[in-house]
């Protein structure tokens, strides 16, 4: 994939190192215009390294970082013009309330006083715009971080972990506003996380790291169509020997799990409908045939630890 075409956010071979330690190894993301781009990997796989470099909080050792087209080590400040963020947790001023917080960089941005208002309501916190950020839950203080990263109404957010230490309710308000700013204001998103499950719910597109290299990049149906690939079909019989004996072009490199059960990978439905008409002809008795397909989290820790391996 050509990493200029259709890229809304796009690296290019970029490497970074903390002092002699090398952290991040040819990472190539593209993110289209429009999407949420979830961003995956077990801790420590380099995904707040990452999201720095986005921002221009680090520079990469080599390679490039290109928003909206253009090189962002020339144009940093118009490009992060268009840009919101909220990495790890918000700085917030306790002692000052919801709306004063955003009052306060919102003057300091020079922003139209009416955007107070409109990210307040964007994210859900008009009634308790008025409470100390010190009163705030911690699902609250998330979305307060995201109103202030909402101020200068940005083409491109990039949000590290931000549902990370969130209760089941957060978690479920953080997603659903995700989709609002994608779907009714336009926004592209780029969010990491370690946690495929939440991911998997919001995201459109999904890139895997691992110890600091891009295992995959794609939309969620391509990683998912990586999950089908991994499919086995489970077939109960009285003797799984002689059945793959009896028929070694479909079971002959089927593998024994117990005395009546072996599996094979899955090829599609109409080998699945051979291989059961062709064991009833022999006469063998067929108890139960199956398709087992793995989690995406399965997917996601078969990519990340297969890449562990690689790298040993």
């Amino acid at each position: 994939m050509n990493p200029d075409t259709n890229a809304l956010l796009a690296t290019h071979g970029i490497h970074f190192n903390f002092g002699k330690r090398p952290i991040l190894h040819d990472v190539n993301l593209h993110v289209e215009a429009g999407s949420i781009y979830g961003f995956l990997g077990p801790n420590g796989a380099g995904k707040s390294t990452t999201m720095r470099l986005l921002l221009g909080l680090l520079r990469p050792a080599s390679g490039s970082v290109h928003l909206f087209g253009h090189n962002l080590a020339r144009h940093r400040v118009a490009l992060l013009n268009r840009v919101g963020a909220l990495i790890e947790n918000p700085s917030l001023y306790d002692h000052l309330t919801g709306r004063e917080n955003v009052e306060a960089t919102r003057k300091l941005r020079g922003v139209a006083a009416h955007r107070t208002a409109e990210v307040l309501a964007l994210v859900g916190l008009t009634d308790n715009a008025h409470r100390p950020a010190r009163e705030y839950s911690l699902g609250m203080r998330q979305r307060l971080g995201l109103a202030i990263a909402l101020l200068s109404d940005p083409d491109l957010l990039l949000l590290d972990e931000p549902t990370n230490g969130l209760d089941p309710n957060g978690i479920i308000e953080m997603r659903e506003l995700l989709r609002r700013l994608r779907q009714e204001h336009g926004k592209t998103i780029v969010v990491s996380s370690h946690l495929i499950n939440e991911i998997e719910k919001v995201a459109t597109h999904v890139g895997v790291i691992q110890q600091g290299r891009l295992v995959f990049q794609g939309s969620l149906p391509d990683l998912q169509r990586l999950q089908t690939g991994r499919a086995r079909l489970v077939l109960e019989t009285e003797h799984a020997d002689s059945c793959r004996n009896l028929l070694p072009r479909l079971l002959g490199g089927a593998t024994v799990l117990a005395p009546g059960t072996l599996w094979l990978p899955w090829v599609s439905r109409e080998h699945t409908a051979e291989l059961a008409a062709a064991l009833t002809a022999a006469g063998q008795p067929l108890y139960g045939l199956r398709l087992e397909q793995p989690s995406l989290e399965d997917t996601f820790l078969h990519l990340t630890e297969a890449h562990a391996e690689l790298a040993q």
